[in-house]
């Protein structure tokens, strides 16, 4: 008789008979990958004691071909009761109730616990409505305006702001931590800079570059004209002012700039200046806070590059949204170089390009090459190529001088790679 056919579901669950030793087993469980599925094999003894002896991953044909054996072999699929029949609605009916979830929270416009961000100023409105801040759409969000100062940065009309930006774009909304991961280059300082330049908020960094001492975030005393005067740091002008404090590279901080973050990283968290006689800072509405790192996280396994870069606990992690951030895809980055260069930056060009800084990224990441490839140095090579007609010529200060010989040699083997000499 041929095993019958099973559906999704039924394939899921445990395969049982009876042998002179005991009960053998097979589980058959969703693997980590789709469609693959983990089978677990064991034998329970008369003392019900079990143990697992093979333990391997399949695709959906290899089970079927299992499950076709184990039939042959007298196996009986393990009739599910109540409470796993329970088990499997829940699971079918998750998302159905996920997406319902989600969409109404969209509809009622919810903000998480911080606090929506806030304009500095109550101007009027987009729709004319009074005492309504401004507002800008950012991808697929809209973000409430500040106003124009000396610290809103430049716009840079040709910032690509892809669909992967949308959650980061709304956690600034929403006033929640954010740090951003990813390789030197990978455009994380950007990113926070180009909502600021659009939403026209004020942005000062602070740069973990070894030589930030607690005195320069925190504040310190001094004295002026014989008179002993407070002087803020970063973070208590950042809070008062409302303004959006990026920490860069802050997997390079000293423990007692971190232990200084940590209150502030807090829901409404307040700092207390203990130098000051305990003063207490309290957060501006538009104030936001802001950290980058290279080699924290899911970056961790880099750390080796990025020599001096600390380890974080999970505690002080668990305190960000930390978003990885890898560089653009060629296409993104074939679109970004067309809009910035145009109308001289052709596709043909920009793609040529684009996939030459592909190349050498993945080289960097292999550790080919010592130095990364930023989106950054790559227009300034395209728009010094523009200028003189010459890839190699416009290589020399763009790239080759920035780099280790080593370097310089292994990209120009990748530039002609893509790029034959002119006949």
């Amino acid at each position: 008789m041929n095993a019958p056919e099973l559906t999704e579901d039924e394939r899921l669950g445990l395969y049982l008979r009876n042998t002179e030793t005991g009960t053998e087993w097979w589980r058959v469980s969703v693997a980590d990958r789709p469609q693959t599925f983990r089978l677990e094999h064991g034998i329970e003894d008369a003392e019900a004691q079990a143990s697992v002896d093979i333990d391997l991953v399949v695709d959906a044909e290899n089970l079927r071909a299992k499950l076709k054996k184990w039939h042959r072999e007298g196996f009986v699929f393990e009739a599910r009761g109540a409470s796993s029949a329970t088990d499997a609605q829940q699971r079918a009916a998750f998302m159905p109730a996920l997406q319902r979830a989600a969409a109404a929270r969209r509809a009622a416009g919810h903000v998480g616990h911080a606090g929506p961000l806030q304009a500095r100023t109550g101007a009027s409105a987009t729709n004319g409505a009074a005492n309504e801040p401004r507002s800008v759409r950012i991808g697929e969000v809209d973000v409430p305006c500040g106003a124009p100062g000396p610290l809103v940065p430049r716009v840079n009309p040709a910032y690509l702001f892809s669909a992967r930006f949308n959650d980061i774009v709304e956690d600034i909304v929403e006033n929640r931590r954010v740090m951003l991961i990813g390789h030197t280059g990978a455009g994380k300082t950007s990113l926070i800079e180009q909502v600021a330049a659009r939403a026209q908020h004020g942005v000062v960094r602070s740069n973990m570059n070894g030589q930030t001492t607690v005195g320069d975030f925190v504040g310190f005393w001094t004295v002026k004209g014989g008179e002993t005067l407070w002087v803020d740091g970063v973070l208590p002008t950042a809070m008062r002012e409302g303004l959006w404090l990026i920490v860069d590279e802050i997997d390079f901080a000293e423990p007692s700039i971190l232990a200084a973050l940590t209150a502030v990283l807090e829901p409404h968290g307040r700092l207390t200046l203990k130098e000051k006689g305990n003063e207490v800072v309290e957060p501006h509405p538009a104030f936001r806070l802001f950290a980058t790192a290279n080699a924290v996280g899911a970056m961790s396994q880099f750390r080796h590059l990025y020599q001096g870069a600390n380890l974080m606990n999970e505690a002080f992690l668990d305190r960000w949204r930390v978003y990885l951030l890898d560089y653009l895809s060629p296409a993104e980055e074939t679109d970004v170089l067309m809009r910035t260069l145009a109308p001289h930056m052709t596709q043909t060009l920009a793609a040529t390009l684009a996939a030459i800084a592909a190349d050498c990224r993945a080289a960097f990441a292999r550790e080919d090459l010592s130095s990364a490839f930023s989106t950054r140095r790559l227009l300034d090579w395209a728009e010094l190529m523009l200028r003189t007609g010459d890839p190699e010529r416009a290589a020399g200060p763009a790239i080759y001088a920035k780099v280790s010989p080593e370097d310089a040699t292994l990209i120009r083997g990748i530039i002609r790679h893509h790029i034959a000499p002119a006949g």
